[in-house]
C-alpha cells in the first residue's frame, strides 16, 4: 500500500513538473514574439518595382515587419492613403495635381526620379520622331507609320487608364497637355509592355524601368531618354517618384521610408532598376513645372 501511495505521489509530482515546464516554455515564447508591423504601399506601377525590391531587402533585415506592395495607379494610391486605408500612397505626380486629394494632410517623401519614353513595336521601322509628330500620333492626326518614315502600317495607340500618374506625366511633358485619342487603355505598365511588344504598329509609353530589348524606345528630336539627359533636363519627360504618408510617419513606417533614401537603395537598387537617385539631379522641378 505504501508503495502504491509513493508511486502516485511521484507520478503527480512528475506530471506537475511537466506541466509547469510546458507553461514556462509557452509564456517565454509569447514574451519573445509579437505581432508583426504591417505596412501596405499602393499606387504607381512605375514605382512598384523599386518599392518591391526595397521591401524584400528591408524585411530580410527586419523580419518583424511585413510590407505589401500593390499597383493600381497613382490616383488610387493617393486616394487610399488620404482615406487612411493604407500607410503609403505611391505616386508619379504631386498630390496637388490630383483632383479631390487634400494634399495639405499628406507628407511627401521623394525617393527617386523616373524617366518615361514613348515605346513602339520593334517592327514599325521608326526610332526617332519629332515632338510635333509624337503629339500628332497620340491625337490621331497621324495614323500610319509611313508618314513618319516607317512601314506602311496602321498605328495602334495604347494608353494608360485615367488616374495613372504615368499617363498624367506623359501628357504633361510629352504631349504638352494635349488629350490623346480614345483608344485601348490599360491599368498596368507590365500589361502595356506586353501588348506593345506583341502588337504590330503599337505605340505607348513606359517608365524606363520597364523598357528592354522587346521594345523600341523612341528618340525625340534626336534626344534619347538616358539618365544623363534626364538629370540635366535635356529629356523633359520625367517625374519624381513620391511615397506619400497621411501625416508624419512613425516607428517602422518612418524607418522604412528612411531606408528608401539610404545609400543601399539610392546607390544600388535605384540605378539597377533604371531609376535616377534624387541626388543625381542637376535641377529641381516644382509642382508647376518651374525649374530651379
Amino acid at each position: 500500500m505504501k508503495k502504491i501511495f509513493a508511486t502516485l505521489v511521484l507520478s503527480t509530482l512528475l506530471l506537475a513538473g511537466c506541466g509547469g515546464q510546458g507553461a514556462t516554455d509557452g509564456s517565454s515564447s509569447n514574451a519573445g514574439s509579437g505581432d508583426a508591423a504591417k505596412i501596405t504601399a499602393v499606387g504607381s506601377t512605375a514605382l512598384q518595382p523599386l518599392v518591391d525590391a526595397a521591401q524584400e531587402n528591408y524585411t530580410q533585415e527586419h523580419p518583424n515587419v511585413q510590407i505589401s506592395v500593390q499597383g493600381g495607379g497613382s490616383g488610387t494610391g493617393l486616394s487610399q492613403v488620404s482615406a487612411g486605408a493604407v500607410e503609403i500612397g505611391n505616386s508619379d505626380v504631386f498630390a496637388e495635381e490630383k483632383e479631390g486629394i487634400d494634399a495639405e494632410k499628406l507628407v511627401d517623401h521623394k525617393v527617386a526620379v523616373v524617366g518615361f519614353a514613348p515605346v513602339v513595336n520593334k517592327d514599325t521601322g521608326v526610332e526617332d520622331i519629332t515632338k510635333e509628330q509624337l503629339v500628332d500620333i497620340f491625337t490621331g492626326k497621324i495614323t500610319n507609320w509611313k508618314d513618319v518614315g516607317g512601314k506602311d502600317q496602321e498605328i495602334a495607340v495604347i494608353n494608360r487608364a485615367n488616374g495613372s500618374g504615368t499617363r498624367a506625366s506623359f501628357e504633361k511633358w510629352a504631349l504638352e497637355g494635349a488629350a490623346p485619342i480614345d483608344s485601348q487603355e490599360q491599368d498596368s505598365s507590365g500589361t502595356v509592355k506586353k501588348i506593345v511588344a506583341e502588337t504590330p504598329g503599337a505605340i505607348s509609353y513606359l517608365a524606363l524601368s520597364y523598357i528592354d530589348d522587346s521594345l523600341t524606345a523612341l528618340k525625340i528630336d534626336g534626344v534619347q531618354a538616358t539618365a544623363e539627359n534626364i538629370a540635366e533636363n535635356k529629356w523633359e519627360i520625367w517625374s519624381y517618384e513620391h511615397m506619400y504618408t497621411n501625416g508624419e510617419p512613425e516607428g517602422e513606417l518612418a524607418d522604412f521610408l528612411k531606408y528608401m533614401t539610404s545609400e543601399d537603395i539610392q546607390g544600388g537598387v535605384v540605378k539597377e532598376l533604371g531609376y535616377l537617385p534624387i541626388t543625381d539631379m542637376k535641377i529641381e522641378r516644382d509642382v508647376e513645372g518651374n525649374i530651379k
